[in-house]
């Protein structure tokens, strides 16, 4: 079935504190773009969900949440945590390649279309989202 412009979707994932949550969040990222026949798009988004999904766990405290939106063709991956602070910087693909932190995000910048980040309450919380697009050509 061939994808219509006006087929606007969104899942949200409330993943827990645990390192298992990344494993989760990306195979139903693959399920939900396979139902909606997106296959072309599964690797570069998992690979996209991964880097804050796995900050999301890590870094953080109490609840996250992995958002999935598609709108106007245009593939929207978030991950949302309890931390209000900013995530950051991307790094460089010229530190060391041994370097343990600091490259995610500049993959996430490399891959995706646009990314950015927003303060967002959920659940009566103060946090952020830190989100990607895909375009779905």
């Amino acid at each position: 079935m061939p994808e219509n412009d006006c087929d606007s979707w969104e899942y949200s994932l409330h993943i827990p504190t645990d390192p298992r949550a990344v494993t989760v969040s990306r195979r139903t990222l693959r399920l939900i773009l396979t139902l909606h026949h997106l296959p072309h798009l599964i690797d570069t988004a998992e690979l996209l969900a991964s880097e804050p999904v796995s900050n999301a766990v890590l870094h953080t405290k109490g609840p996250a949440c992995l958002r999935i939106r598609h709108r106007a063709g245009v593939l929207q991956i978030g991950a949302w945590d309890a931390d209000p602070a900013p995530p950051e910087p991307p790094g460089d693909f010229t530190e060391p390649a041994d370097a343990e932190s600091g490259r995610g995000f500049a993959l996430v910048r490399s891959c995706s279309d646009l990314w950015g980040w927003q303060p967002l309450s959920r659940l009566g919380l103060r946090g952020k989202l830190v989100w990607c697009e895909l375009g779905a050509a």
